[in-house]
Order: C-alpha cells, then structure tokens, then sequence
C-alpha cells in the first residue's frame, strides 16, 4: 500500500527536479505542513515524511529551508568520485576517463550559502531529521588570491547542510560530499550521528559549532583542505570520535574546542602536516587512546609546498586541557629531517602546552627520516608512499613535551628519558627502556 507521507521528487507535480530540485523539496516540505497540522490524535499527529531522490543528478538552484521534524531525505547512493584528481589530470586526458563527476543520488549545488538549511525556533526542538545516501556536489571551486589553481582553493562559499538551531537525534548516513567549502556544519545537538559517510575534498568536514553533547562521528571516511578541519567540536561533553579514516591535508585531523568527558578512539589519522589532534580551550577530561597517527609528507606534485602554517614543534598531538588520558597510541613520524621547520628543530609528538592533571602512558613513537619524494599521479604516490618502510636512519624527536606552563603531569612508558622534556620536579615520569 502506498502512503501519501513517501514522496519521489521526480513524480512531485511542482518544479522540474532536474532544473532545481530545490524547489521540488520545498513544495513538498509544504505539503507535508499543510497535511499534517494535528499535533495530537490518537497519541500521534505530525508523523512526517520520506523525500526519496532516485539515481540522477538534480540541480539545486533554490535553498532547501526544513522547519519540521521526521523528515528524511534519501537517495540512491553518496555517489563520491574525486573532483580533485578529475581537476588535476590535463584537460586533453578527459575524453579517456572513464567519469567525469560524482553519480549516484547527486544534488549539484548551484547557490552560496547552505543548500540544505535546517532552521526552527521554539520548542520543542527540531528531531529526527535524517539525510542519507546521496551526494552533495559544490561541483566548482574559486580563485583566493592564493596563487594556486582555483579548482585547488577548497573555497567557494558552499556549505552542504546547516543546522542553524538547537536539535535532537539528527542522522547523516551513508552520504557523500565532494567540493564544497564547508560539508556538514551543525549547531547545538543533542545525539547527533554522523555516521558511515563519505566527506573529502572539502574546505571543512565536519564541523560540530556551538554546545552539544552525547553525539557520535563515527565510521567516516573525512579529507579536508589545508585551512580547514576534518573534524572539527567546540563546547560539547559526551563526544564519541570514533573508527574515522580521517585523510591528509586538513589543517587538523580532530580539533577540540572546549570539549569536555569526550572520547576520541581507533582512529586512523593521516596528515602532512603538524598539529593532527588538538585538544584547545581547556578540554579536559577526554581520553585519546588507541589511534593510529601517521604524519608524512605531501607526494603528489600539485599541492607540495602547501602547509597549514604549524612548524614541527607544536606537536602531531597538541594538549591545551586538565585530566586528559592518553593511553595506547600509535604514532608514525615519517619525516624528511630536511623539510622540518624550522630548520634544525626536533620534531615534537605529543606536547602537553597548558593544563594540570593529565596522563600519557604507554604510547609508541616510531620515527623515521626519509627522503620525500614526489609525482604527478595522487593515487600512485600517496599509495607508494603509505607502504614505503625502509628508512635511512631513525629521526630524533621529542616524544612527549611538558610545557612549563602546565604541571603534576604523568608521563609513563611513552618515551626514553632523552625523548621526554620536562621538569620532573613538578611532573611524574618513567621513561620506556632503552636499548
């Protein structure tokens, strides 16, 4: 049986889906607030609605503004397929290749500003509003200033989803975003899920902005650009991060802002560049264990000599916070000793910067100096370079540094004593055996 609250937008009789499927989901959101006025009949009333995008590409030229709750917007397939690489093959390769743009479910987005923009004031909060499995493309990027190409700026001005006001049990799953500036911006959540996504080259990721709490990222496969951050948590308690294949080139992989009793677990971190994960603004209390770290440097030919402005000492893993764990890391420093920055310095690991009470135990530092080394192709040379091992000779580092203006620290097992700095008066330390 059919039920008038599942809706196809290429059935809906308003709008072209093809010309401005914006305006297709709007006369839809419409209806469904026309028909479902009740808030109470039969311990029920607004049940809300499934907007469903079939397998195609849908321009987006209206913004898609969502004030009720139990919607669910889907597709087909997140359909991601890298722009980027598209972008930086030479023009007169195009006609070989097999695609030239994202497929599956796609919204092509043709604004500035937000394409989906979830926003209602009063209470009770807006719920369960879900997007799921299909793609959102910012298709262009623009000239900075910057000198590099435009398609190579992360900027456009387009962000994918907006959720402007307070929200509770959210769900982003299985979707794809390619090129915009900002992917996925959410403001004060409660059980938010950002789950099972693909989100890469974009300006930023994943961005969690004002207060929130006990909402999870998880299972992502996230690559930002080099200004921006992969994921990114300002002022929420209870965060879960965890299981993220986070890519290079976000200026951080994880960066906390004020985030407080948060877990951050089994992720695999790639950068190249320092500064990976950023505990700032007094976050305390969170644990960082069991995560892969890998810090190497940029192999493919058009973005080298693009950095995030860090230099080798602030740290792959940079502490400004109380009573945080940090336990069972792996940490894989993969440095061309004449690329570090500035010259001469000793890479830093983990640098506890400010703060009082946290404990670092029983993380391992493998550091090697190798000879960077470059290429045309972005698959070839990162894959060349991920499974390279051999080195010339082991890097020296600083596996953990105590700032002195942080204190009654404990340091365990995460680094011989010529690795650790720190004033053993006012930290405890025992150094991992040497050989």
């Amino acid at each position: 049986m059919s039920s008038r609250n599942h809706y196809d937008v290429t059935a809906w009789p308003v709008g072209d889906p093809s010309d401005d499927v914006g305006e297709v989901i709007n006369s839809i959101i419409a209806d469904i607030k026309e028909r479902q006025t009740s808030t109470d009949v039969n311990d029920g009333g607004k049940p809300g609605a499934v907007i469903h995008l079939p397998p195609g590409d849908y321009r987006l030229r209206t913004q898609v503004v969502i004030d009720i709750s139990f919607l669910s917007i889907r597709g087909s397939g997140h359909g991601f397929s890298s722009s980027s690489i598209r972008f930086n093959v030479p023009e007169d390769e195009w006609p070989d290749l097999h695609e030239l743009w994202p497929g599956g479910s796609r919204v092509l987005v043709d604004i500035q500003g937000a394409a989906f923009l979830v926003e209602r004031t009063g209470s009770p909060r807006i719920s369960s509003v879900e997007f799921a499995d299909f793609c959102i493309d910012g298709l262009h990027f623009t000239a900075d200033g910057s000198g590099l190409p435009p398609e190579n700026t992360y900027v456009n001005g387009r962000t994918g989803i907006h959720v402007a006001t307070a929200n509770d049990s959210f769900r982003v799953t299985g979707m794809g975003f390619v090129y915009l500036e900002h992917a996925l911006t959410v403001c004060n959540a409660d059980a938010l899920s950002v789950h099972d996504n693909f989100i890469a080259e974009c300006g930023s990721c994943i961005e969690l902005r004002g207060w929130g709490q006990a909402s999870k990222i998880t299972d992502n496969l996230v690559g930002a650009g080099p200004r921006g951050h992969a994921i990114y948590a300002e002022h929420h308690g209870g965060l879960l991060v965890a299981t993220n294949n986070v890519f290079p080139r976000g200026a951080s992989s994880i960066h906390l802002d004020g985030v407080t009793r948060s877990t951050v677990t089994a992720n695999r971190l790639h950068s190249f560049y320092p500064g990976m994960v950023v505990l700032a603004a007094n976050s305390s209390e969170n644990l960082v264990s069991s995560n892969h770290f890998l810090r190497d440097h940029e192999p493919w030919a058009p973005f080298q000599g693009v950095d995030n402005g860090r230099d080798d000492r602030f740290g792959l893993l940079s502490i400004s916070g109380s009573n945080n764990s940090v336990i069972g890391n792996h940490f894989s420093a993969v440095i061309d000793a004449q690329n570090i920055r500035p010259p001469g310095a000793t890479p830093v690991v983990i640098r506890v910067a400010a703060g009082t009470g946290n404990y670092v135990a029983t993380n391992h530092v493998v550091a090697l100096d190798v000879r960077a080394t470059s290429s045309d192709s972005c698959f070839a040379a990162q894959v060349d370079a991920l499974l390279t091992t051999e080195a010339s000779k082991e890097l020296a580092v600083t596996a953990v540094m105590v700032d002195p203006a942080s204190s009654r620290n404990t340091v365990l097992d995460s680094g011989t004593d010529g690795q650790v700095v720190a004033d053993r008066a006012v930290n405890a330390f025992r150094p991992t055996p040497g050989f």
